[in-house]
């Protein structure tokens, strides 16, 4: 990423609100595995035999949060021109991850092995002795470098719109959209990669007209995929269905507790340790259905505050965006926007029935690691990035000319106050 460290703009002082109102998600989650995870222990130990102690949750998610900072941390510490030299490297490993975990679940018969880990349809784990790792999440780190160089390269050269850019956008989101929704069955983490290249084309600058084309696209694929595919055809009756939906049906079973949740919740919650659905009505209640659980633990209230945490969190993101003048910078904050933001907005929509139900977490709230690892990482790339905003906000076309020359150095970051330039 040339130009980002010299000759542009001064570095200055990261968006330390970023790093907050991540570290209170985290602390969040924290509280929830907590006071939820004793149960789950005892829901599994009845029903399967396992012998997971009570605090066996807390002490993994809280391994997990430990490994996210580090991640975070390593990836704010890692200069810009060193990005621009991983970026095809990470997308590389992510590609080979990915199809190890393919051919190790076709020798499966996508039923799971030793090393493929496969469940509710879809194999998205490799194991890694009594833990497992997400190839999808390192796949998305890398499309998420990969293009932010090659769009802001294209874009400076004005080439975004030309054919000698889309297509190759094109083969390498195809690659990954392949592995992850064909090989994998993981359409919801497809939507996501989607949701990633979307939000990096809008800020790179590609005309709305291509933009129209590739979204049209991508909503007919989907519904191909989906209607293509029995335990996706499922879940998508399961939605129409709504209400008047077989309660023996899996899924209408798992949206139907989730709301009863959140209903149970009222206003205020019912309070820590209290949760009735977290005892093993409520399908995943410490992954993927966790803010239902937050709604009966906190109510309609608590789950205000939550969505107003990450809407705080995106927002930063977004003014990093807006006043980052660099173009590869700028496109890859836009690229973990999207991550988080479709992250956040899936799974709270299959929690409350606006979409159907999809296997996708809550970022720093559902427990696991992998998940967390990588988000925290993309936001550790977004907050380094923040250390070189300018004053004034991005006009098309123009690069910023405040000179690095002067020594003098910015307390804060350089979009907090337009009143200083």
């Amino acid at each position: 990423m040339p130009s980002l460290q010299q000759g542009v703009v001064r570095k200055h002082k990261p968006d330390y609100m970023i790093l907050l109102f991540m570290g209170i998600i985290m602390m969040v989650g924290l509280v929830m595995i907590y006071s939820i995870g004793h149960q789950r222990a005892n829901v599994l130990n009845n029903i399967f035999g396992t012998n997971y102690p009570e605090d066996y949750f807390f002490f993994n998610q809280l391994t997990s949060v430990a490994v996210a900072v580090v991640a975070f941390f390593a990836a704010f510490k890692v200069p810009p021109k060193l990005l621009k030299k991983i970026g095809a490297a990470v997308l590389v490993a992510g590609i080979a991850a990915c199809l190890v975990l393919a051919v190790a679940a076709l020798v499966s018969g996508g039923e799971g092995n030793a090393i493929a880990n496969c469940t509710y349809g879809a194999c998205r784990w490799i194991n890694v002795g009594s833990r497992s790792f997400q190839p999808a999440e390192l796949l998305k780190l890398g499309l998420l470098i990969y293009l932010a160089i090659f769009l802001g390269a294209r874009g400076r050269q004005g080439k975004v719109n030309e054919s000698e850019t889309l297509l190759p956008l094109a083969i390498v989101s195809g690659i990954a959209l392949f592995f992850i929704v064909v090989l994998q069955r993981d359409l919801g983490t497809g939507v996501v990669v989607g949701a990633l290249v979307l939000s990096m084309l809008v800020v790179a600058g590609v005309s709305k007209k291509i933009l129209i084309l590739i979204m049209s696209a991508a909503v007919v694929l989907g519904l191909i995929m989906t209607v293509a595919v029995p335990h996706r055809r499922e879940r998508l009756m399961t939605f129409l269905g709504g209400d008047s939906s077989s309660i023996e049906d899996d899924d209408a079973y798992h949206v139907t507790n989730a709301k009863i949740a959140i209903g149970t919740g009222g206003l205020l919650g019912v309070g820590i340790g209290n949760s009735v659905q977290a005892t093993g009505y409520l399908p995943e209640s410490i992954n993927d259905s966790v803010f239902a659980i937050m709604g009966e633990t906190f109510g309609f209230v608590g789950l205000l505050v939550i969505i107003g945490l990450f809407v705080i969190l995106l927002s930063r993101l977004l003014k990093v965006t807006y006043f980052l003048h660099n173009s590869e910078g700028r496109i890859l904050v836009a690229g973990v926007f999207g991550w988080i933001a479709a992250h956040m907005v899936m799974n709270i929509a299959a929690m409350i029935g606006l979409m159907p139900l999809t296997g996708i977490t809550l970022p720093f709230l559902s427990y696991g690691g992998t998940s967390m690892m990588f988000v925290a990482a993309a936001l550790g790339m977004a907050f380094g990035m923040s250390r070189y905003t300018a004053h004034s906000p991005v006009i098309e076309g123009k690069e910023s000319d405040e000179s690095s020359s002067s020594r003098r150095r910015v307390g804060r970051p350089r979009y907090a106050s337009r009143r200083s330039s």
